[in-house]
């Protein structure tokens, strides 16, 4: 696994930071944000991509691409893999994001603006396309299967592994690069969320901004990262010895069919992403011991997603325990699946529920174990993370204690 996060670069800092409580939320410093109505963000602290990628690449990419690839560079590196004893046509890459290369849409279009067509860089196109990181990772790692990008807003990266999950069963992989990436951390979209009143104005308290189930809670904090992970065939992975941390067992989708960015209430199209996620596991729902919730801290969402839970578990609801790492680092639109499986993965293997912080005066309508405020030890067996966007995309995948 690899992650790139309002912490900084590394799983192991991702994760420290998210058992001690912290955020890693602040006031925005990438752009000037005098006369934004929000002005708090969640950003990728002191990153120098030139650190961890060649000058000559760096240039050549977005902000969103390099995040993709430094997380799967650490991933690759966790994974012992070598290349020259693995099959490339075996091999493929799965990879979401929701919006793309926003800096270099915003970038290019100040230079047609203001100083003429003739301005705009040649790289604009392949630094924007949606499949600029699943492209860029493939050339990296010589993968001659599938390369694939998946784009459906805030279930981008869980989407991409579900169908990272869904290849591998069908033998038409035995090792996929997967995840999410974003960047779009930008001043459009900054001012465009707000312009949705999607947003917290918390300006004053940035890292108390982001407050899932909380009663006090008005929106959330837009934040940028990457989670990747690499996915592969259990007999392929015990025949070469490889680090396992984790068993992939159950995905599932489902779309509300009702609004394009408010979430149904009645939380029914969250619920069936959920209940077919078990099925697919094989298990009943009670055997699920954590969730790692999409839990963004808007009024609607965190209530239907409440409602989605108690639907699909039952009198089980209130044995389980669900927490939103969101809280920590903001919503990091299509990123978010891929950085929150890998949390959800690392509270498998170390028996530790990160908490969902800011949580002080819970939402009575919002009435399960959120775990709140302080991290919990708890052996978990297996665990959910959900994911739900923009256009009633609804995805969970589901994982097991090796």
């Amino acid at each position: 696994m690899g992650a790139v996060t309002p912490f900084g670069v590394s799983v192991d800092l991702f994760w420290d930071s998210l058992v001690e409580g912290r955020s890693g939320l602040s006031t925005v410093s990438l752009f000037d944000t005098q006369g934004f109505d929000v002005r708090v963000g969640g950003e990728v602290p002191n990153f120098n991509p030139t650190e961890y990628l060649d000058p000559k690449l760096v240039k050549r990419l977005d902000r969103f691409t390099q995040f993709a690839m430094i997380a799967c560079d650490e991933a690759f590196k966790a994974s012992g893999l070598d290349l020259e004893r693995v099959d490339p046509q075996r091999m493929a890459v799965i990879f979401g994001s929701g919006i793309g290369g926003m800096n270099e849409l915003e970038q290019q279009f100040a230079r047609l603006t203001n100083k003429g067509p003739g301005r705009v860089s040649a790289f604009t196109i392949p630094k924007l396309m949606v499949n600029a990181a699943s492209g860029n990772i493939s050339i990296a790692y010589g993968t001659k299967g599938s390369s694939v990008a998946v784009s459906s807003a805030c279930a981008s990266a869980t989407h991409a592994m579900g169908e990272a999950l869904e290849h591998i069963r069908r033998g038409k992989a035995d090792i996929v690069f997967t995840g999410g990436s974003e960047a779009a951390l930008t001043p459009l979209a900054l001012a465009a969320f707000a312009a949705m009143k999607a947003l917290s104005t918390r300006n004053d308290a940035p890292q108390r901004a982001s407050r899932p189930f909380d009663r006090d809670r008005d929106g959330f904090v837009l934040s940028e990262g990457a989670g990747a992970l690499i996915f592969e065939d259990f007999d392929h992975a015990k025949r070469r010895g490889a680090p396992i941390v984790a068993e992939v067992i159950g995905f599932a989708s489902s779309s509300d069919a009702d609004h394009l960015t408010q979430p149904s209430e009645d939380g029914k199209g969250a619920a069936d992403a959920m209940r077919r996620a078990v099925a697919d596991a094989g298990m009943p729902a009670d055997e699920i011991d954590y969730i790692n919730a999409h839990g963004t801290g808007t009024p609607l969402g965190d209530v239907a997603e409440t409602v989605a839970i108690k639907e699909v578990f039952g009198p089980a609801a209130k044995k389980l325990v669900v927490s939103s790492t969101k809280s920590a680092i903001g919503h990091s639109l299509g990123a978010s699946g891929g950085i929150e499986l890998v949390a959800t993965i690392r509270a498998l293997v170390h028996s530790v529920v990160p908490p969902t912080i800011n949580l002080d005066n819970p939402d009575e309508q919002c009435d399960l174990d959120y775990c709140p405020n302080t991290a919990r030890d708890r052996k978990i067996d297996v665990a959910m993370s959900s994911s739900f966007g923009f256009g009633g995309h609804n995805a969970c995948i589901v994982v097991r204690r090796l």
